[in-house]
C-alpha cells in the first residue's frame, strides 16, 4: 500500500489529502455540536475551505498555513466545536519547507485566537479547567505537527547531502581511475619504446663503426623514439601536474635558470622592473614559457649560454629567451609539441608569441602577456 502511494504524482496526493481533510471536518461539523449563532452556513464554507486549501500546501506553505488558520478561528467563531486539523497539516507542511518563523508567530497568533473565538460564539462555556486542558491539548498537537515537519526536513536534507557526497566520491573515484590508468599506460609505453630506441640506437652505432649506409628506416625509427619518449615524459608531468602540487610561477624562474647552470649552459636572468601581482595564470605561464625554452636549449640547440629576461611593465609582462646555439636565420623552425603548448598557453590569456632563429645565430623565444585582461 505505502508503494502504491509513493507512486501517486505529487498534486493527486495533495489533491486527495485536500478533499479528505475537507470531508472529515464538515463531517465533524455536522455530527458534532455547535452554538445557535446563526451562522451554520458560513461555518460549513469554513470547514471546507479550510480542507481544501491544502492542495496548495506544498507550492504556496505560507499562504495555506494564514488560510487555514484564518478558516479554524472563523469556524470557532461561527459556532463549530471542530479540531484545527487543516491548521497542523499546514503546519507540518511549512515547517517542512523550513518556514520555521512564520509557522511559530502563526501558531501563537491562532493558540491565543481560538479560544477567544469560541467564547464569543457561545462554545466551552463549561469552565476554566476544561479551557486550560483543551489549550494544553492544541499545544500539544502543533508541537506535534511542527516536529514531524522538521524531522522530515532534516531526513530529506541528510538524504540530499548523501547524494551529493556519493556523487562526489564517484567522480573522484573516476578521475583517480583514470588517472591511474594514464600512468599504467604511460610506465608501459614507457619501457616498451624504451627497448626500441636503445636498439635502434646500438644498430646505428654498430653501422656507423663498421663504416656501413645507415639505412633510413633505421634512422626514422630512432627519432621516432626519441620523440615518442619525450611525448610521453611530458605526458607524464602533465599527469602530475595537479592541485596536490604546489603551483608554480615566477617566483621559481630563478631556481630554473640555476637548475640549467648545473647541467653546463651558463644562464643568466634579469629582471626589469618590480614584479606585479600577477594573475595565477600569467603566473603559471611565465613559469612555463622558461621552463620549456630552457629545456629545448639544453636538449637540442647545442648552447653554450642562454639568456631570460623578464620585464615588468604596468600592464604586460614581457619574456624574452635567447641562446646561441646552431640555428640559422635560414632555418625554418620545427613547432614540437612545446612550441605549440607555449603558444596556446599565450594565446589563451590574449598575448602574442614569436620563436624563431635570430640573425646572428641562435634562436629566441619572445612573449607578451597582458596583465590586466588575464584572469
Amino acid at each position: 500500500m505505502r508503494k502504491w502511494w509513493s507512486g501517486v504524482p505529487d498534486g493527486v496526493r495533495d489533491a486527495a489529502i485536500a478533499v479528505g481533510v475537507a470531508a472529515t471536518l464538515l463531517i465533524t461539523g455536522l455530527s458534532g455540536r455547535h452554538s445557535a449563532a446563526g451562522l451554520d452556513l458560513l461555518g460549513y464554507v469554513l470547514l471546507a475551505a479550510g480542507g481544501l486549501a491544502l492542495v496548495a500546501r506544498r507550492r504556496t506553505p505560507v499562504p495555506v498555513l494564514i488560510v487555514t488558520a484564518l478558516c479554524a478561528v472563523g469556524y470557532q467563531a461561527a459556532g463549530f466545536d471542530v479540531p484545527a486539523v487543516a491548521f497542523l497539516f499546514a503546519v507540518y507542511a511549512a515547517v517542512r519547507e523550513g518556514r520555521r518563523v512564520v509557522t511559530a508567530v502563526t501558531s501563537v497568533a491562532v493558540l491565543a485566537t481560538l479560544p477567544l473565538a469560541a467564547l464569543a460564539s457561545g462554545l466551552h462555556d463549561t469552565g476554566e479547567a476544561f479551557a486550560q486542558a483543551r489549550g494544553a491539548l492544541e499545544i500539544a498537537w502543533l508541537v506535534a505537527a511542527a516536529a514531524a515537519g522538521e524531522a522530515l526536513r532534516q531526513a530529506e536534507r541528510r538524504a540530499d547531502e548523501a547524494e551529493r557526497t556519493r556523487e562526489e566520491t564517484a567522480r573522484r573515484r573516476a578521475d583517480e581511475e583514470r588517472l591511474h590508468i594514464a600512468r599504467e599506460l604511460h610506465d608501459s609505453l614507457t619501457h616498451q619504446i624504451s627497448i626500441v630506441k636503445v636498439q635502434a640506437e646500438v644498430a646505428v652505432h654498430v653501422a656507423r663503426k663498421r663504416g656501413e649506409e645507415v639505412p633510413e628506416a633505421l634512422l626514422a625509427i630512432q627519432e621516432a623514439a626519441r620523440e615518442a619518449a619525450r611525448e610521453l615524459r611530458a605526458t607524464l608531468e602533465a599527469l602530475r601536474d595537479d592541485d596536490t602540487s604546489p603551483p608554480r610561477g615566477l617566483d621559481d624562474v630563478p631556481h630554473l635558470v640555476e637548475r640549467a647552470r648545473t647541467i653546463g649552459l651558463d644562464a643568466s636572468l634579469t629582471i626589469e622592473g618590480r614584479p606585479l601581482d600577477v594573475p595565477a595564470a600569467v603566473d603559471r605561464t611565465v613559469y612555463r614559457i622558461v621552463q620549456e625554452s630552457l629545456t629545448n636549449i639544453a636538449r637540442h640547440a647545442a648552447a653554450d649560454t642562454a639568456s631570460v629576461r623578464i620585464d615588468c611593465r604596468p600592464d604586460v609582462l614581457a619574456i624574452r629567451i635567447d641562446d646561441d646555439g646552431r640555428a640559422t636565420s635560414d632555418d625554418a623552425p620545427v613547432p614540437g609539441v612545446g612550441l605549440l603548448g607555449m603558444r596556446e598557453r599565450v594565446t589563451a590569456l590574449g598575448g602574442r608569441l614569436r620563436a624563431e632563429p635570430r640573425s646572428g645565430g641562435g634562436f629566441t623565444v619572445q612573449a607578451e602577456l597582458p596583465v590586466e585582461q588575464a584572469s
